[in-house]
């Protein structure tokens, strides 16, 4: 049996689905019964769970599980804090550190090795840059400014904990740093230090389905490397097989998408009647400097290669699920917690 926490966001349905097509048995956990319809018709086990009450715990399995996987946390998209005018720090280490703390307890006191969780890319915000594949071996450096700040801040203090009970314990964790994952989800709209705003890849979308004008702010060919959900899920599969499957993981694509590839493949799959002309406005900013990750430690520990590299086989997969309607509870649950 995997123990899937947070198997309710999107992530998580994603992840539950792949393993109970493998054949494993899947016990699912959130924090909201409601948004458990469609991980229970998909066959899983669930019990409603927050990994910050000790006392929540003790309705997790102390036999026959094989691995953890931590999905849940609370990441800046979904904080309605506005930080110029308030704070919830508290918040951020409440339930991505001591959150996993209680899971790694958990663990240990269950003889149960593998867990693995995640952690944020922005950790080597200072060294993102064109061309330069980043290791995990890179050091830290963020910025210690922005809604993102203390989001890293904790998903570090978990990494370093984890680690302390690989070291300390002898556990089998491991992290995988998250660029932004792409798939059908509750994403369309996120918020950004508290103020809700509809995302850019939806942005793109919408216009293309409507043939308006696509704007690329500053560099066209500004590139990042992002991940599909469907790689993701995969990627936790086979790092759970996996005896090497140890410490922090990159867990993107290993390509870099420039933002002028990104929406000439939008177009090419939303496009109904009109075509979309892009309008280039290179005096616009755009805040988000190139970034590319090295995929190697993922492919040499547990044989992980993604599948989705090619972003325009991704969009059209992205249509496919979309359309298929199976994910649409998923998404309106996650609207209405907006």
């Amino acid at each position: 049996m995997v123990i899937i926490i947070g198997a309710t966001g999107f992530i998580g349905h994603y992840t539950t689905q792949y393993f109970l097509e493998k054949g494993i048995k899947v016990l699912a956990t959130g924090r909201c019964e409601k948004k458990s319809k469609a991980i229970k018709e998909m066959g899983a086990d669930f019990i409603e769970f927050d990994m910050t009450n000790e006392k929540d715990i003790e309705k997790l399995p102390k036999e026959d599980v094989d691995g953890v996987i931590v999905l849940a946390g609370l990441l800046p998209a979904n904080s309605k804090t506005d930080i110029e005018k308030d704070e919830n720090a508290a918040d951020y280490f409440k339930i991505n550190t001591i959150g996993i703390i209680h899971i790694l307890e958990y663990c240990r006191k269950n003889n149960i090795k593998k867990i693995i969780s995640t952690c944020s890319y922005a950790d080597v915000f200072n060294s993102w840059r064109a061309g330069y594949a980043i290791k995990e071996t890179e050091p830290r450096g963020y910025k210690f400014t922005g809604d993102h700040a203390v989001y890293v801040m904790s998903k570090n203090a978990a990494t370093d904990v984890i680690e302390y009970y690989n070291q300390q314990h002898n556990l089998q964790g491991a992290v995988f740093r998250l660029p932004p994952v792409y798939g059908v989800g509750p994403h369309s709209a996120i918020y950004v230090n508290g103020k809700y705003y509809k995302s850019g890849i939806q942005t793109f979308i919408e216009n293309a389905e409507q043939g308006k004008d696509i704007e690329i702010w500053g560099n066209p060919h500004l590139s990042r490397d992002i991940i599909y959900v469907k790689d993701v899920a995969r990627a936790f599969y086979l790092a759970l097989q996996s005896e090497k499957t140890r410490g922090l993981y990159n867990m993107t694509s290993g390509v870099p998408l420039e933002l002028e590839e990104q929406v000439k493949s939008i177009i090419e799959v939303f496009t109904k009647d009109k075509k979309s002309k892009i309008v280039y406005k290179p005096e616009k900013a755009n805040n988000t400097p190139s970034f590319l990750f090295d995929m190697s430690k993922a492919k040499e520990d547990f044989g992980f290669i993604p599948e989705y590299r090619d972003y325009l086989a991704m969009m059209k997969d992205y249509k496919k699920e979309l359309e298929s309607g199976k994910w649409k509870d998923l998404i309106d649950a996650g609207e209405k917690e907006k």
